[in-house]
């Protein structure tokens, strides 16, 4: 299946993994359509991205909001959800409800109310795919990071059940250099990115195309569903 001229929105898609995901789309000759709550990050990602490209504002806290956004943006070939807000690695002694209910309501509850609301409008031979990470394999970075990819892992194979034809898939990236390290300093990042490099199999952290990659092709394959896809560089061998 061929990503040109096909319409993929892509929730969290103005930086990071996401906007990396929009970009390759855009190269194969796709339609992105990347949607965040700021306006601004819209704004940024659109100035990288091809004329063809859209940008949407939306809450994913708010179900009127996301209705709303259905309606605007119509039938669709794929859905990939990689919005998420920067990672909490405290301990769990440190955690507060508020900071446990922020951290899953836009990775988990998020996702499951994107696919609720956008399921229905994805076209035959269409796919959804959603983002965990490997800390469900390997749980370093703390509690909540754990917990969230393992969900979403186990969320995409009885998505794949129930909504079947419909094909859902997850990328589980492993260390990537992405925003998500932006709440350490930048000394502590190019330290924490260093130690990763010394460690994988392939010398190098990652860098967000080599995750792109991944999105893609789940995409355009026709026969995986219900498929977990590391994308880490060895980091669970290792």
């Amino acid at each position: 299946m061929s990503l040109k001229n096909a319409r993929v929105l892509i929730i969290g898609g103005t930086s990071g993994i996401g906007l990396g995901v929009a970009t390759a789309v855009a190269d194969r000759g796709g339609i992105p359509i990347v949607a965040s709550r700021r306006q601004s990050s819209v704004d940024h990602a659109l100035s990288t991205l091809p004329d063809s490209a859209r940008g949407m504002t939306v809450d994913l806290t708010d179900t009127t909001a996301l209705d709303q956004l259905a309606e605007e943006v119509g039938a669709i070939e794929h859905l990939v959800y990689t919005a998420g807000d920067t990672l909490e690695l405290a301990p769990l002694s440190a955690l507060t409800t508020e900071a446990i209910n922020n951290f899953m309501l836009v990775r988990f509850v998020g996702a499951l109310t994107a696919i609720r609301v956008f399921a229905p409008q994805i076209t035959p031979g269409g796919s959804i795919t959603l983002t965990s990470g490997t800390a469900a394999e390997r749980p370093g970075l703390g509690v909540l990071p754990t917990g969230v990819c393992g969900a979403v892992n186990a969320m995409t194979r009885a998505l794949a059940l129930e909504l079947a034809p419909l094909r859902v898939n997850t990328v589980a990236p492993g260390p990537i250099r992405t925003p998500l390290w932006d709440t350490l300093s930048e000394a502590d990042r190019q330290a924490v990115y260093e130690q990763f490099a010394s460690q994988l199999p392939v010398g190098r952290i990652g860098e967000v195309g080599d995750t792109a990659r991944a999105y893609v092709y789940l995409m355009e394959q026709e026969f995986g569903t219900g498929v977990v896809l590391t994308v880490d560089g060895g980091s669970t061998l290792s």
